[in-house]
C-alpha cells in the first residue's frame, strides 16, 4: 500500500501533498521529477505536478480531490476537522491559499531578476542534474522566458503588484501573530487549511526576495513551516466546536471576504461572458488578468458545499461569514 509522489521542490502543490503523507504517516516514496519522468504526463488530464500513483495503480493530481481521495481510504491522522462549520471553513482557507495564494508564490518567482534567475536555474537544476551545467543553464533560460511570459495570463503584473504583495504580508502578519500562540488554525492538529498554506508559502522561504521578507517580518512562522513540512510526530486534537475561533481564521476570512471572493466573482463573470480578461478593484487598486474555468469551479464548488450544510451549521456560521464578507459570495 505504497504511493509514489512524483513531484517537486519548487511545486507549492508537491510539498503541501508530501507534508500531508508524512503528517499522516501514509507509506510513500518521494520522487524528485525529472526529465527521464516526461512519460507519465500521459496518465493525467493537466500536465502539472504533483502526479501521485495510488497503490491501485490510478494516477492523480489535483491536490484537493486527492485530500479527500486519501481521506477515504485512511482513518487515521484526518486532517479534515470533525465539527462541520470547522470543517468548511478549513475547506474555504485551502481553496484560498491554492487559487489566490499562490498569487504570492508566481509573483515573488517571476517579478525580480534576482528570483528570475535563482529559482529557474535551481528548478532546472531540479530535472537535469548531472546532465552538465551547458544544459541546465540552457534549460532555465528557456524555462525563464516562459514563465515570464505567462505572468499578465495569470495576474502578475507590474500594475497587480502592489495588490499582491499587500496581501501576502497581510496574510503572513496575520499568521505570525497565530503560531506563537496555537499550534493550528482549528487546533492542536493541523488541518487541510494549514497544509494549502504551507504549501504556497513553502515556496515563499526558498525563494530570495521572499525568503528575505518573511526571515525579517515573519520569522516564527518561516519556522513553523519548517516543523510543518514533516509533522509525523503530532498528536493532538481538533477545536472544542463550542470554543471562539481564533483571531486569526476571522482575518483570513476577512481577506477572503475583501480580495478573495470579489476574484472569484469577476472571473466567474468574465468566463460565462466568454471574455478572456477581466478587471474588478481590489483595494482601490484596479486588478486584472486572464479568466480560467478552473477558478470558477472553485466558486461553485464552495457554494455548494455551502449550501450542503445542515441548517444548525449555517446558523453557526452564517454570523461570522456576513460580518467577514464572505456569505453573499457563497449564497449566490
Amino acid at each position: 500500500m505504497t504511493y509514489t509522489i512524483h513531484g517537486g521542490l519548487g511545486s507549492p502543490y508537491s510539498m503541501k501533498m508530501r507534508a500531508i503523507f508524512r503528517y499522516r504517516r501514509i507509506p510513500h516514496i518521494w520522487k524528485q521529477i525529472d526529465m527521464a519522468d516526461r512519460a507519465i504526463f500521459a496518465n493525467v488530464k493537466a500536465p502539472v505536478i504533483p502526479i501521485i500513483q495510488f497503490p491501485d495503480g490510478s494516477w492523480h493530481n489535483d491536490s484537493t480531490p486527492m485530500i479527500y481521495a486519501l481521506e477515504k481510504r485512511h482513518a487515521e491522522r484526518s486532517i479534515v476537522p470533525t465539527d462541520s462549520a470547522q470543517h468548511f471553513l478549513a475547506f474555504l482557507l485551502e481553496d484560498m491559499a491554492d487559487e489566490w495564494g499562490t498569487k504570492a508564490m508566481f509573483h515573488y518567482r517571476w517579478y525580480r531578476e534576482r528570483d528570475q534567475k535563482q529559482m529557474s536555474e535551481w528548478l532546472s537544476f531540479d530535472r537535469l542534474a548531472g546532465q552538465g551545467v551547458d544544459a541546465i543553464e540552457k534549460s532555465a533560460q528557456a524555462f525563464r522566458a516562459r514563465q515570464v511570459g505567462r505572468m499578465a495570463l495569470v495576474g502578475c503584473t507590474p500594475e497587480n503588484a502592489p495588490i499582491i504583495e499587500e496581501s501576502a504580508n497581510r496574510i503572513m502578519a496575520l499568521l505570525e501573530a497565530h503560531v506563537t500562540e496555537e499550534k493550528y488554525l482549528f487546533g492542536g492538529r493541523p488541518s487541510l487549511a494549514d497544509f494549502g498554506w504551507l504549501g504556497q508559502l513553502s515556496q515563499l522561504a526558498v525563494d530570495p526576495t521572499p525568503d528575505d521578507l518573511m526571515r525579517e517580518t515573519a520569522p516564527y512562522l518561516f519556522r513553523w513551516l519548517m516543523n510543518l513540512d514533516d509533522a509525523s510526530g503530532i498528536e493532538g486534537e481538533w477545536r472544542d466546536p463550542s470554543a471562539p475561533l481564533p483571531k486569526t481564521v476571522r482575518g483570513l476570512l476577512e481577506v477572503a471576504g475583501d480580495t478573495y471572493f470579489p476574484f472569484l466573482l469577476a472571473n466567474a463573470a468574465a468566463f460565462e461572458k466568454k471574455e478572456e480578461t477581466f478587471s474588478l478593484t481590489l483595494h482601490g487598486r484596479t486588478y486584472t488578468q486572464g479568466s480560467f474555468r478552473y477558478q470558477q469551479r472553485c466558486l461553485w464548488d464552495l457554494r455548494e458545499r455551502y449550501k450542503a450544510l445542515d441548517g444548525a451549521t449555517r446558523a453557526k456560521l452564517d454570523p461570522l461569514l456576513k460580518d467577514t464578507g464572505c456569505l453573499e459570495p457563497l449564497k449566490g
